[in-house]
């Protein structure tokens, strides 16, 4: 299913389209993975939508910090 197509959707029906997606044997904890993965897709994608980017200088510099 493609990201466009997640958009036009309401999030429960985004939910029930992961989970129908799943097969019979999967269990909670991989639905949940699953959910949550597509929840930071989007969010990324907002985010990059917005600007709310940073450059990879930045993001290097950013991880260099916390080592400290």
């Amino acid at each position: 299913m493609s990201i466009k197509t997640f958009e036009q959707k309401t999030p429960k029906s985004l939910i029930h389209s992961i989970v129908d997606e799943q097969p019979d044997d999967t269990s909670f904890e991989e639905i949940l993975r699953e959910l949550a993965f597509e929840r930071m897709v989007e969010r990324g994608l907002d985010d990059s939508r917005s600007g709310r980017i940073a450059s990879e200088d930045e993001a290097l510099r950013r991880i260099k910090s916390w080592e400290r």
